[in-house]
């Protein structure tokens, strides 16, 4: 996949795959890289942004098969964050697709 496609599409996974449960961030990385080419360099600073912009709240686990993981769990404020991404998303595949089709 395109770069450039990629990095436009990465927030939005993340708050999406977020927001049906809470995730630790190697989770989330292993979730994306099913679906998108994605590293664990590209995904920890959108996890911090997304955490600074009040869209993330963490909290720590104890696991029993290593050390501790942050978990990041969707806010309020999130949950709108990605809805309005959401219809933008939609909105802009639909331009492109008039385009594609044209």
């Amino acid at each position: 996949m395109n770069t450039q496609f990629r990095k436009g599409v990465l927030e939005i996974c993340v708050l999406a795959l977020i927001d049906k449960k809470d995730m630790y961030g190697y989770e989330i990385v292993q979730s994306i890289s099913k679906v998108i080419d994605v590293n664990e360099g590209t995904i920890y600073p959108i996890l911090r942004r997304l955490t600074k912009e009040f869209y993330f709240t963490t909290y720590i686990l104890e696991s029993s098969e290593g050390p501790a993981r942050k978990y990041y769990k969707i806010t309020v404020d999130g949950k709108k964050h990605l809805e309005t991404m959401i219809t933008e998303w939609n909105e802009f595949v639909k331009a492109i697709g008039v385009l594609l089709d044209s």
